[in-house]
């Protein structure tokens, strides 16, 4: 039975759906960060399913079974894919399923900054009546929302922005004046250009080394005077002290639900200067979390562990090599009896060459096989006898070269 160790919150429905597939499921979703390494030890998983939670290399290496990490959710950032790799752990994640929900929080950030509805709710709350002041919003219509990062998450906001009569222009790394046309919206051939042309912009790309900080004084200096800033994304898209700056010399107005350093819980002390910044408004990175994205997601999750379980691929799995290092294809078609891949295999390691990846495939009846093994380096001509030569049930092999 394989175990799963679900990490985090998660779904009734993906519990049950999990434990539908055969699966034992253990269920740990309060476990700290840093004590995860401790659980992942002493349950022993074969999939490990996290939301938010970081997931180091302690925890990777703490269990020989670990094979998957599927992250309940769109981003990888709180996982060391790099380590995963070195260890031979594929990580998965589920993109797409909650982009709804993030620019449905996208555009009420939009509203809320427009009509400052936080500031109005706290004056009401402390006794205060400041119509006059609140009376002094700019309005939607006919605006330019500017978004930086055209993905699912993007698209889906751009449809709402235009329900709003706004215009909208984008930049995105790949995408061209064509989709742009096809998506009714305006190309911009760089993040800045976005910045200058809007009145609204929202961040919508993954955290990484290219996109740290992407958010910086230059870009901040870019963008109009007044503008509103939404960030959904990541936190480390945005240098919060260039933002602080912005929000006190020119008006800039930000609405940011993710931040560079949080909190590792559901709760606890945190006081980031940008979010006492008059001008800022601040929710508790809950892009992703409705009932209805949460439920899609879980459903995501049990249809990669299915898949998983039934051909050991896994779908979006984020660190499979794009490209091997193999230089030639070695086709073997065979009979299909017990020996023949090791007969092979012993072949290739005597001669010193390396098998990259393998792919057998049966005939129908399953009695033979042709095995593709992609090797990297170019067997002579006396190992590809010894291969073809050394067991009976093989008849034929080609070698190839990748082109």
């Amino acid at each position: 039975m394989t175990r799963v160790l679900v990490a985090d919150k998660f779904e009734t429905v993906g519990v049950d759906g999990l434990k539908d597939l055969g699966c034992e499921v253990v269920l740990r979703p309060d476990v700290k960060a840093d004590a995860l390494a401790g659980v992942v030890a002493e349950v022993n998983p074969k999939i490990l399913v996290v939301r938010g939670k970081k997931v180091g290399e302690a925890a990777l290496a703490a269990s020989p079974s670990l094979t998957l990490v599927i992250r309940a959710g769109a981003g990888i950032d709180n996982i060391d894919v790099g380590a995963a790799s070195r260890l031979g752990v594929f990580v998965s994640n589920c993109p797409g399923k909650n982009s709804i929900a993030v620019a449905e929080l996208v555009m009420g950030l939009v509203l809320a900054l427009d009509r400052r509805i936080p500031d109005q709710v706290a004056d009401l709350r402390s006794g205060r009546w400041r119509k006059g002041e609140y009376s002094k919003a700019r309005g939607l219509y006919g605006r330019t929302l500017g978004i930086v990062g055209l993905g699912q998450i993007g698209k889906e906001i751009a449809k709402r922005a235009q329900a709003f009569g706004m215009k909208v222009v984008a930049w995105s790394r790949n995408l061209t004046d064509l989709e742009a046309e096809r998506l009714n919206v305006g190309y911009c051939e760089t993040a800045l250009e976005v910045a200058r042309l809007s009145d609204v912009v929202s961040l919508n790309v993954a955290g990484s080394a290219e996109t740290r900080h992407l958010v910086n004084a230059e870009f901040l200096a870019a963008m109009k005077p007044g503008a509103y800033l939404i960030n959904a994304s990541r936190g480390t898209v945005v240098d919060e002290a260039a933002l602080e700056q912005a929000a006190r010399e020119r008006g800039i107005r930000a609405a940011l639900d993710v931040y560079q350093h949080e909190p590792s819980g559901s709760e606890g002390e945190f006081r980031p200067a940008v979010a006492a910044t008059p001008g800022v408004y601040g929710t508790h990175h809950v892009g992703a979390s409705t009932d209805q994205a949460q439920v899609a997601i879980a459903h995501e999750v049990i249809r990669i562990v299915d898949a998983f379980l039934a051909t050991g691929r896994a779908p979006y799995c984020v660190n499979r090599l794009a490209r091997s290092a193999a230089t030639h294809v070695i086709t073997v078609r065979h009979h299909n009896r017990p020996g023949v891949l090791a007969h092979v295999f012993r072949v290739l390691y005597e001669a010193g060459i390396n098998v990259e990846e393998v792919e057998n495939i049966a005939y129908h009846g399953a009695q033979a096989a042709a095995a593709r093994i992609q090797v990297s380096g170019a067997p002579g001509e006396e190992t590809v006898e010894r291969i073809r030569t050394g067991n009976p049930d093989i008849i034929t092999v080609d070698l190839t070269p990748i082109e």
